[in-house]
């Protein structure tokens, strides 16, 4: 089992949006027809859901010794403190206290995420900003594991 496996979701409005792109790339086709309104349609929110899906399909897991973060994965031993970041900090860290060096996987529908320092020193990487809907359980498990 493991300590830790979070996906990060896109939220429900996002589909909502993803449907209405459908019907407005329909809506363009409808003077040639009803089939063709169906057709475009039916692809432009085959398309546009694709997109919510793959961008909502970012993974965080804590596995086997490693951090696993979207494609990313970090042996634990590399890792140094994690800090938890609430909505304030979060907006802080992913903004103007940024570094451009820095491991982001960053979702902006999630308000909180956990920072956590990268020790190993043959890494540029100064530190992980992972987005997380529960950045203490997160931090927790990384803490379990390395102890």
């Amino acid at each position: 089992m493991q300590p830790y496996d979070e996906r990060l979701t896109a939220p429900r409005s996002w589909w909502f949006i993803a449907v209405a792109a459908g019907i407005a790339v329909g809506l363009i086709a409808l003077p040639f027809g009803t089939l063709s309104f169906l057709g475009v349609f039916a692809a432009g929110t085959a398309l546009s859901t694709a997109v919510v899906s793959a961008y909502g399909s970012a993974r965080i897991r804590v596995v086997a010794g490693s951090l696993v973060a979207g494609d990313a994965k970090i042996p634990l031993d590399a890792l140094g403190e994690a800090v938890v970041l609430g909505r304030d900090e979060a907006i802080a860290w992913r903004s103007y206290k940024a570094d451009t060096r820095a491991f982001m996987l960053l979702r902006s529908y999630v308000p909180t995420a956990l920072k956590v320092e990268v020790t190993d020193p043959e890494d540029p990487t100064p530190y992980l900003y992972l987005s997380t809907r529960s950045p203490e359980q997160l931090a927790a498990a990384l803490q379990a594991l390395r102890a």
